[in-house]
């Protein structure tokens, strides 16, 4: 598991390109036959993905959380990007086709995930934060998250938001989580862009079409940074901070979030006019 210490709204701006790049953005995912975790001491968000290919990969606990299993402190969402793949929970199956997800409450799980065909394998996203009570283990298919359709062709951020982890739809500790699709046409992400100083918040971009990329804007308001980010690439957005894009094509993209407050509507919103 590797580990980041986030930079605050000073350091960062003496970061160079590099810098920020390894500090904020999380390239690597998704590699065939592997598990890979990054913790983050922002509202101690752990991010990752698991890849079966031939073997199944077993999410256990670590010397970094001090727990035998993964979730005996945690919630963890998951949300399949690839081709049907199996989650087992305990002595529970979930199926997951593309874009279904499941919420795995805290308890001493053993979590173990599969792909149904090893020449078109699953890909899990994963995404957990620290949980104080136990919420039961679910599966939310595509058709029960609830749906949102916003932006406009006008502003070209003609968007669908829908949210599968989220009060309404099922009880969750802190953790919330979904998929924004662009429209074709619409570039914009979360524009005009926003904070929330009660919860950090996580941003996965994928099915980006190859060598088309995103600008990631981050940072304070009143003096923004950009990423550059290409597919099944995740970034790490501090409570301080603004998280919008713009991309080269469309694009979708996975959101997460943890912290105090689970109102979707809870932000500061920022005037197009104090952007810097």
């Amino acid at each position: 598991m590797e580990i980041r210490y986030l930079a605050d709204p000073i350091r960062i701006q003496r970061m160079t390109t590099a810098e920020l790049r390894q500090n904020l953005l999380v390239e690597n995912l998704f590699q065939p036959g592997e598990l890979q975790l990054v913790y983050s001491d922002s509202d101690r968000a752990i991010v990752g993905s698991a890849v079966p290919v031939e073997a199944s990969l077993t999410l256990r606990g670590s010397k970094e959380l001090a727990t035998e299993f993964f979730t005996e402190r945690r919630e963890l969402g998951v949300i399949n990007i690839g081709a049907p793949g199996t989650v087992l929970v305990g002595g529970e199956h979930f199926m997951l086709a593309n874009k279904e997800a499941l919420y795995i409450g805290k308890g001493p799980h053993h979590i173990e995930f599969q792909s149904d065909s090893a020449q078109i394998p699953a890909e899990f996203y994963l995404l957990s934060y620290p949980a104080h009570m136990v919420y039961p283990t679910r599966k939310i298919t595509r058709s029960q998250a609830n749906r949102l359709d916003l932006g406009s062709d006008a502003e070209c951020n003609r968007r669908t938001i829908f949210q599968y982890l989220r009060p309404g739809v099922l009880e969750t500790c802190q953790l919330v989580m979904g998929i924004t699709e662009l429209a074709e046409g619409s570039v914009w992400n979360t524009m005009p862009p926003h904070t929330h100083a009660r919860r950090t918040e996580i941003y996965f971009y994928f099915e980006m079409p190859e060598n088309s990329l995103v600008f990631h804007f981050c940072g304070e308001p009143e003096s923004t940074r950009h990423l550059i980010m290409r597919n099944k690439q995740a970034v790490l957005s501090p409570s301080w901070s603004i998280h919008a894009g713009v991309g080269t094509t469309r694009y979708n993209f996975i959101w997460g979030m943890g912290g105090e407050n689970q109102e979707f509507t809870d932000m500061d919103g920022v005037v197009l006019t104090d952007l810097r």
